[in-house]
């Protein structure tokens, strides 16, 4: 019998092949978790304005239930009545496309669950920006936000225009200022 030759396999090409593979499923992760949030921001925002027609209409409560009950049925709890207000917030906290479709690829939807709970739209920025640059987890976030870094930060004894300033010149820069890092005793 005669022993096949085997050719020995290369450690480096083993650990560039795993590169490959590892970046190909990170890529197609993010890809879905954008695609998914703008679906449910675009389901959100169809809802606020043909249901809602813009408001917080009381009556559209029962509409919304009932719309909950269907899509569920359909497509799982991911559409309940819950999930479907958290689509409406969604799209009344981040009235722009534009501005969803790029966060969408940095945030997951359960950052954006988080980030709309907050009802003060400057703490709002300043969350989703600091998950967006610092890369938070959604359990670091969430830890962030319950010891009220915010309040902590000497940016939020600033100014609204300070503060809106210096959120624009991180969105744009991704550059931590000192009144973004620095906490204020109490």
């Amino acid at each position: 019998m005669i022993k096949p030759i085997i050719h020995p396999i290369s450690t480096v090409l083993v650990a560039e092949l795993s590169q490959l593979i590892e970046s190909a499923r990170k890529q197609a992760a993010v890809s879905v978790n954008a695609a998914l949030t703008l679906m449910y921001w675009r389901v959100g925002a169809r809802i606020h304005r043909e249901i809602l027609g813009g408001k917080r209409a009381g009556y559209g409560d029962a509409v919304l239930t009932e719309l909950g009950h269907q899509l569920s049925a359909n497509y799982g709890r991911g559409f309940s009545t819950k999930s479907l207000r958290h689509m409406v917030r969604f799209a009344e906290a981040y009235t722009d496309e534009a501005i969803v479709s790029t966060l969408s690829r940095q945030l997951s939807w359960s950052h954006f669950v988080i980030v709309c709970s907050i009802d003060d739209e400057l703490k709002r920025d300043f969350y989703a920006e600091m998950c967006r640059v610092q890369k938070w987890s959604v359990r670091t976030f969430q830890k962030q936000l319950n010891g009220m870094l915010y309040e902590r930060v000497a940016l939020s004894k600033q100014p609204e225009d300070v503060i809106k300033a210096q959120l624009d010149r991180l969105k744009d820069t991704d550059e931590m200022t000192p009144d973004l890092t620095f906490k204020e005793p109490y």
